[in-house]
Order: structure tokens, then C-alpha cells, then sequence
């Protein structure tokens, strides 16, 4: 995909990684349990880099399964993943498909940044080290140069006049916005995004998802959002997929989705919550 950048976000550059339309997200019949529930059923599906995309569905579906996985936070049962052609949570030795060690998972790992529900920023570092701190030691960016991708991504946050303050001095929004630049400080070819309003509270809300469309809007970063903001959904996103019980049931474009879904159960799902 590619699309016309706007002189409203300053830090293009910073969080815009080069995209071709190629496959960078590939579930391969993955399923996931916890004990007897099955959360995700033998999943398919693929994102391309540049593509927003978003999951929607009830509590429960295995939405938020599919970022954590994507994470490594938790692994798959059976089925592979891969990430800008690279399994992530296994490897291939000797011509076989093995568990992944850790050096691994963690290389894939880096092309991927994600935003979760919790701000989750340092409580004992200023804004700004909040977000120098992972590109100068995880990719061992210097520290001038870290300083100044951070600082280009607070003006993209409306963030500048905060940078010398403590977590707990700002807005549970302004948290928020601390920790998108702070994902987008590693450069990810992908952003995950879960629910990232859900903890704020409701006037907090449109600052946060402003930011985000400015992103989704100004860059060509691929996304992949879990989101009960509909609005928010049908704007952003290139594709839609109605997740339940840990599959998709429909996918399509937003407007095929949200205007004339052909699931009953899609359909159900947005009565209640549009």
C-alpha cells in the first residue's frame, strides 16, 4: 500500500518502515488452548505489510490470543507462524521445523512492536527515557541518536512539553500516547494494538484514537488491531475479520463488514455493540 504522507506527522521517517505489499503475517493452522478450551481452532489467515487490519468479536474469541502469540508471550499447540517470512516460535535445524530457542524468537521479535491495554511504561524513568531505553539497548542505537527518534515521535504524540516528566504525572491518555511512541521508537514493521483505549477513561479516549488514525493515515506501518471502538475500526482499516469461538467467520472490507455482513452472527455482534 502506499500513501500520501502529510506534513502533520513530523516523524514519518521514524515510524514508516519500507513496505512492498508482500506477506508479513502468516497463521498456519494454529490453534491454541488453555487446558480443555480450545481459543484458537486451527486458525488461517495472512496480513500484508502496509495493510491496517483489524479483529473484532465477543470477549473471548481469541483476539487478544492472536497478539500475545505474535509476542511470544504465550506459544502455539500446533501450526506455525511467521513474521516477514520467518517462523517465530519455531526454527528450522537440520531440514526440520523445531521449537525455537530464544535467540531466535527474540530476532523475530524486533520487527514487531506492540501497545497493550496497560500503559506498562517505566514508573522510575522520565518520558523520554521511557522511550530511548529499548533502541539504545536492545538495538544499540547511541544515545543522541535515540534521543532524537524519541523526541520526533512525541511531536508525531503531541507529547514535546512532557518529555522531562514521570509516568504518573500525566493523563492515563497521555500514558498512553507515551507508549505507542515508545513502540514506535523500535522501528517495527508491524504494531499490535489491544484495546489500547479499554483502560482509559471516556474523555481520554478520542485523544488516543486521533493519534492513532494520524499514524494509520500518515504512515504506511502495518497494523494489526484488536478493538471494540467500531468507529475507530471503520476507520482505520483496510480489512476486517469477525472473529468467534477462535476463528474467522467473515472477513472483508469495512464497509462489506460493518454495512452488509453476511454472518448471523456477525450481525448480532454489531447490533449490540454499534
Amino acid at each position: 500500500m502506499s500513501v500520501e504522507k502529510t506534513p502533520s506527522t513530523a516523524a514519518n521517517d521514524a515510524s514508516n518502515p519500507a513496505v512492498d505489499g508482500s506477506e508479513l503475517i502468516r497463521f498456519d493452522n494454529v490453534t491454541k488452548r488453555y487446558g480443555s478450551n480450545v481459543v484458537l481452532d486451527n486458525l488461517c489467515f495472512d496480513v500484508a505489510s502496509g495493510k491496517h487490519v483489524t479483529l473484532i468479536g465477543p470477549s473471548g474469541s481469541g483476539k487478544t490470543t492472536i497478539l500475545r502469540l505474535l509476542m511470544t508471550l504465550v506459544k502455539p499447540e500446533e501450526g506455525t507462524i511467521k513474521v516477514a517470512g520467518e517462523y517465530l516460535s519455531h526454527e528450522e535445524r537440520n531440514g526440520k521445523l523445531v521449537p525455537a530457542g530464544e535467540k531466535h524468537s527474540r530476532e523475530v521479535r524486533k520487527k514487531i512492536g506492540m501497545v497493550f491495554q496497560q500503559f506498562n511504561l517505566f514508573p522510575n524513568m522520565k518520558v523520554l527515557r521511557n522511550i530511548t531505553e529499548a533502541p539504545v539497548h536492545v538495538l544499540g542505537l547511541g544515545k543522541d541518536e535515540a534521543e532524537q527518534r524519541a523526541r520526533e515521535l512525541l511531536e508525531m504524540v503531541g507529547l514535546t512539553d512532557h518529555l522531562d516528566k514521570y509516568p504518573t504525572q500525566l493523563s492515563g491518555g497521555q500514558q498512553q500516547r507515551v507508549a505507542i511512541a515508545r513502540a514506535l521508537a523500535m522501528r517495527p514493521q508491524v504494531l499490535l494494538l489491544d484495546e489500547v483505549t479499554s483502560a482509559l477513561d471516556p474523555e481520554l479516549v478520542a485523544g488516543v484514537l486521533d493519534v492513532l488514525r494520524d499514524i494509520a493515515h500518515s504512515t504506511d506501518i502495518t497494523m494489526l488491531c484488536v478493538t471494540h471502538e467500531m468507529n475507530f475500526a471503520r476507520d482505520i482499516s483496510d480489512d476486517v475479520l469477525m472473529f468467534d469461538a477462535g476463528r474467522v467467520i467473515e472477513s472483508g472490507s469495512p464497509e462489506k463488514i460493518f454495512s452488509d455482513p453476511e454472518h448471523e452472527r456477525t450481525r448480532e455482534f454489531l447490533s449490540a455493540v454499534l
